[in-house]
This record gives structure tokens, C-alpha cells and sequence, in this order.
């Protein structure tokens, strides 16, 4: 049996971060709010690529950040492909979820750095650190990007001035 919760948790976290991403303008991919922030686009692309963490967390015991290319991939070049990519992302991690169980998401779960253990939790911990909340604080930057572009803000938690419930 899963953690309770864990499913409907990812389900919704991800459904309100898709509707955001729906909101990106292609015109825009290139614009940044300030010089040390992402583009939209790397932002939108980054977004697709959390969830894929989720799998390493899922299925492997441990993940060196040595271990990541010294060159990111480049960004996904419209909405389309952006959307394309998270929702594969979203169906490969949401099908390991519902495999798993109880005691394989309470397993010891490791980050490590050259071979050095940085931290140590079970991998339900880590999934929903490194893939939802990580997921929403990238959201939540998505949000005000929209709002500063003046893009219709969808309702999250709530409403938002743009939108109801």
C-alpha cells in the first residue's frame, strides 16, 4: 500500500502546475524579469524536468550530483513541446507511484556529492521534496512571470485576481 495521500497530493500539485504552464506565452520563451533569473522558457523547461527526478528517487537508491551533464540540454523552444514533455514526465513517475509500496517508499533514500552521503531520508521524503515542493516553488516563480508578462494568473489554492474557482 502507497503512503496515503501521496497520489492525490502529486495528482493535484501537478494538474495546477500543468494549467500554469498552458498559460506560457510562445512570444515570450526569451524574456527574463531580471539578469540572474531564468527565461520563461528555462523556467517551462525546468518545470517538465522535475518530475523526472522522481524516477531516479523511485527506482534507484541514491543520486550523485556529480553524476548530472556539466551542459543542461537547451530549453524546450515553444508551449507545445513544453507541455508535451510534462506530461510524459508526469505519466512515467505517476505509473512507479502506483507500483510501489509502503515499505519501498519508506526505504532509506541517499543525495550524495563525490561519493559523500549529503543527506539520508526515506524516499517518500525525498519525492516529495525534491519533485512536489520543488515543483511548487518553481510554480509559484511561473506565477509571477505570468503576472508581470500580464498573462491571466489560473486559479491555484484559490482564486486568483484573474480567475474563480
Amino acid at each position: 500500500m502507497m503512503a496515503p495521500g501521496l497520489l492525490p497530493e502529486f495528482d493535484q500539485e501537478m494538474a495546477v502546475t500543468r494549467r500554469l504552464l498552458e498559460r506560457s506565452p510562445a512570444g515570450s520563451f526569451d524574456w527574463t524579469p531580471h539578469p540572474k533569473s531564468f527565461t520563461l522558457g528555462a523556467l517551462s523547461t525546468h518545470l517538465t524536468r522535475i518530475p523526472r527526478w522522481g524516477e531516479r528517487i523511485l527506482t534507484q537508491p541514491d543520486y550523485d550530483l556529480t553524476s548530472a551533464p556539466a551542459t543542461p540540454p537547451p530549453p524546450h523552444a515553444t508551449p507545445a513541446e513544453v507541455l508535451a514533455a510534462f506530461d510524459a514526465a508526469v505519466g512515467a513517475v505517476r505509473q512507479l507511484l502506483t507500483t510501489l509500496s509502503e515499505a519501498e517508499l519508506q526505504a532509506p533514500w541517499q543525495l550524495k556529492r563525490n561519493g559523500d552521503v549529503m543527506l539520508t531520508v526515506p524516499r517518500v521524503a525525498a519525492f516529495k521534496s525534491f519533485v512536489i515542493n520543488h515543483s511548487v516553488h518553481h510554480r509559484g516563480q511561473l506565477s509571477v512571470y505570468l503576472r508581470l508578462l500580464d498573462v491571466p494568473v489560473p486559479a491555484m489554492y484559490g482564486p486568483t485576481a484573474d480567475e474563480r474557482m
